[in-house]
């Protein structure tokens, strides 16, 4: 792997500085504030006795997430949006739900729903993969809280799977992980991917801004990304390791 030094002085595998915190906030059933070197991301697991109607009478659960930037998580003031104001945050919103369902049996967790949001409370580059990678675990600690209550059944093992983000990019043919905002901004190929703990994809999402990119150069970027999940998943297992441990693949 190429080792030459990036705007912030990692080398091009290296993530940026990582740090969950459990429960941050004191009413979400379950909560996490992710930091990924500048990006921070608070996101809250809450559950609701709704599901949506297609769903009702089923067995089934559901997760759904919401995601926003506040005003000032950039470096000029955006106006503040609901989750449904913007096509940007729909996207994303989507994103992650499917991204958290991938981690869950959503029988085991009965007729409810949990939704989690993912504020942005200051971005710097990878804000969606920083808030998959947090949401996972405040989901994961609102199902403990779940289960701690006796509100699941006994044997109910809805945790199946880490699910953990990350983004990767192509700078002149060497692929670069996790991006910090000054090299997105310039990135000729800029790629989001989302990983299970067994090195499964849930998505991939890849675009050359510039030149295309070449089979081998996707199979670098896979395994960069791949390496960056684990990386992220040993980082989530602090955590969540009491309730669904992971075993590195």
């Amino acid at each position: 792997m190429e080792t030459k030094k990036r705007f912030d002085g990692r080398s091009a595998a290296q993530l940026r500085k990582v740090t969950i915190t459990p429960n941050p906030t004191k009413h979400a059933e379950g909560s996490a504030l992710i930091q990924m070197g500048d990006t921070h991301v608070l996101c809250t697991a809450s559950v609701e006795p709704n599901i949506p109607k297609w769903l009702q009478g089923g067995g089934k659960g559901w997760v759904t997430a919401e995601y926003g930037m506040l005003p000032r998580s950039t470096h000029t003031r955006i106006s503040r949006e609901k989750a449904t104001s913007s096509g940007r945050s729909q996207e994303i919103s989507r994103l992650i739900a499917r991204s958290l369902r991938a981690a869950v049996d959503l029988k085991a967790i009965g007729e409810r729903q949990i939704t989690v949001d993912c504020d942005v409370i200051q971005a710097d580059g990878g804000t969606r993969t920083a808030a998959i990678t947090g949401g996972f675990v405040a989901l994961a600690l609102a199902i403990a809280k779940l289960k701690l209550a006796g509100l699941l059944a006994p044997n109910a093992q809805p945790l199946t799977h880490y699910v953990a983000a990350v983004s990767v990019g192509l700078d002149g043919g060497t692929p670069l992980l996790d991006l910090c905002y000054e090299e997105d901004v310039k990135i000729s190929t800029d790629m989001n991917l989302v990983m299970t703990g067994d090195n499964r994809f849930v998505e991939v999402q890849g675009t050359a801004e510039a030149a295309p990119f070449s089979r081998a150069e996707l199979d670098s970027v896979l395994e960069l990304a791949a390496q960056g999940c684990r990386s992220l998943f040993l980082e989530q297992a602090k955590i969540v390791g009491p309730y669904l441990a992971f075993k590195p693949q």
